[in-house]
């Protein structure tokens, strides 16, 4: 194989890998804003608390690593319930910007309080995957990173039925379109809500547990949750299927940004390509690639 091609091969992998956990966490965004038409800016916290929880479980109380993910599964879960019901709850009927307000301050103090219990020290995560790469037609990929791709491409199965078949899901979907007529047909709002924030916190510890697989245990994490959000605008805040497609471009952006951009113009491209995309983004196609146009008339 050609040697340039097998690097562009390379890139578009790796790329995809870290691309994945964007997804996961733009996952979050897009469930909680089609819920409640807020945007969450605590994800990223929620991803680090997620990993955190799957890091302790199997270093200090030695779960098997299936049974610490679990249990980290449905801690984030109920994190997600109770983050809903006592600090987001009160503010139903308070402008959209005090409640994004709100969750800039919870992501705060969630970083905070993280810091303050395990400190800031980095961790290398015990690995459930063998450190051994895989060769795919003379392109190499960790384990960790080929695995990240396989949960990024389930997710995307399991919420396209999830949003098709089941009850919630469907319920879902109905609030989504329209709060008012929802609950007329007896549809819980304050149910979705918080089922929208179990959900997201879920989704965002699975993202977690894979980042750490591929990097390291440690506080900072939570910026991915900023990298992230311009994967969801891409896509369409109210797009499911487009947050995970918006993460992989993202990604694979990013990452041919530093393999290319930042050899030819002395680095740093990598780290902004993904919000040059949201501007662009913003200015061309301001409702994503998939969102739903809204069209207000005056």
């Amino acid at each position: 194989m050609n040697e340039s091609i097998q690097t562009f091969l390379q890139l578009m992998l790796s790329g995809m890998s870290i691309g994945g956990v964007y997804a996961m966490v733009a996952l979050g965004f897009v469930l909680i804003y089609k819920a409640t038409g807020v945007f969450n800016f605590a994800q990223g916290e929620l991803m680090m608390v997620g990993a955190y929880f799957s890091f302790y479980l199997i270093t200090q109380y030695h779960l098997h690593f299936f049974q610490a993910f679990l249990l980290a599964l449905i801690i984030s879960a109920f994190l997600g319930i109770v983050v809903e019901f006592l600090i987001l709850k009160p503010m139903v009927g308070e402008p959209i910007f005090s409640v994004v307000m709100i969750t800039v301050g919870l992501a705060v103090m969630l970083k905070g309080t993280v810091s303050l219990v395990w400190g800031h020290d980095v961790h290398q995560f015990p690995s459930p995957f063998i450190s051994s790469p895989l060769s795919l037609g003379g392109v190499t990929i960790f384990r960790s990173s080929f695995w990240t791709i396989v949960a990024t491409f389930a997710l995307v199965v399991i919420f396209i039925l999830f949003f098709r078949v089941s009850k919630v899901g469907i319920a879902m979907r109905a609030v989504a379109n329209d709060q008012r007529a929802a609950q007329i047909i007896g549809i819980s709002i304050r149910k979705i809500f918080s089922i929208s924030w179990a959900i997201a916190a879920v989704v965002a510890t699975i993202g977690g547990f894979f980042f750490v697989n591929i990097f390291f245990v440690t506080p900072d994490i939570s910026y991915i949750g900023m990298k992230a959000f311009p994967a969801a605008v891409l896509g369409g805040m109210d797009s499911v299927p487009g947050a995970i497609i918006g993460g992989l471009i993202i990604g694979i952006i990013e990452n041919l940004a530093g393999g290319y951009l930042d050899k030819l113009l002395g680095g740093g491209i990598k780290e902004i390509s993904s919000f040059v995309v949201l501007i662009l983004i913003l200015m061309i196609k301001p409702y994503g690639l998939f969102g739903k146009e809204e069209i207000t008339r005056v």
